[in-house]
């Protein structure tokens, strides 16, 4: 009986757990919340954007699924209304991705997607809209996707393979470009955020093929002392690079909900999908290793 008793209580733990992870990544932002957004959201964009834009913010998670989701469904809805540059039409189902679908918009975002895949027809629309001049945005677990489609990691610009900075942690991040349009968020100054860094190996990860504006700073003791392998000497936290006549957006930042309502991130964010958008005109070449 006492066995019963303990397996019933130990079940029942479970199923509390099981329940409040799925609440906790369900769960969208609350008024107060959504008020903050408001309140930190840039006003108006960098550059007036050349015509009406829209923006496909895909959301669909095969993965692992971020609580942050909601969140940045939510707060790029915001940033397209109060700064003008852009609309935004949220969807989660692969069916979108096909040529005539595709032709309503001007950048992809992927939102925290995790382990997509993806048809060859669904591939080739994908390919065919970044290709033709459009552009794709990636928050946080855009590069944890597409593991049956190299091409696209390579185009993403790096593959999760870890954190061994935890959401919990804080960690350093310097400005590579601190004189770069894309960075004029943060005034040149290097800073700390509390969020989940993705590790960003090489070969997908390389300086020669992107243009890296944020990483980790490795002289923070704390930031360095979570190094695992030599690779993790460079970790990238933003980078743009040129794919065909198409423009692409990467940030790592995104994890931790509260990074919804940080301005300067907000505006790096925004100015990153102007430039993907293809509004903002910024130098975009590699800086070597």
């Amino acid at each position: 009986m006492k066995h019963f008793i303990a397996l019933t209580v130990f079940v029942l733990v479970i199923a509390v757990l099981i329940t409040g992870v799925i609440w906790a990544q369900d769960r969208k932002p609350s008024e107060q919340e959504i008020a903050k957004m408001k309140e930190a959201m840039p006003a108006k964009p960098t550059v007036k954007p050349a015509q009406p834009r829209k923006m496909l913010v895909f959301s669909l998670c095969q993965g692992f699924k971020h609580g942050s989701i909601t969140y940045w469904d939510e707060v790029l809805k915001i940033m397209g209304e109060k700064s003008g540059a852009f609309s935004v039409e949220i969807s989660r189902d692969l069916s979108v991705f096909n040529d005539e679908s595709l032709k309503q918009f001007d950048v992809i975002c992927f939102n925290n997607t995790t382990q997509l895949k993806t048809s060859p027809e669904q591939r080739k629309a994908i390919l065919n809209f970044l290709q033709s001049g459009k552009g794709i945005v990636g928050i946080h677990a855009a590069t944890d996707n597409f593991y049956d489609w190299p091409q696209m990691q390579e185009i993403m610009g790096g593959k999760f393979t870890g954190h061994p900075w935890g959401a919990g942690g804080t960690w350093a991040v310097k400005i590579d470009e601190p004189n770069h349009p894309l960075t004029k968020a943060f005034e040149g100054k290097g800073f700390k955020v509390k969020d989940e860094i993705y590790r960003t190996d090489p070969p997908m990860y390389d300086r020669s093929k992107q243009r890296v504006l944020m990483s980790l700073d490795m002289s923070d003791p704390t930031t360095a002392a979570k190094k695992e392998k030599p690779e993790d000497d460079d970790v990238g936290i933003t980078w743009i690079k040129e794919v065909g006549k198409g423009r692409v957006f990467y940030g790592s930042l995104g994890h931790n909900n509260h990074l919804t309502w940080w301005t300067p991130l907000l505006q790096h964010y925004l100015d990153g999908i102007q430039f993907a958008i293809g509004d903002l005109k910024v130098p975009v070449q590699p800086q070597g290793k």
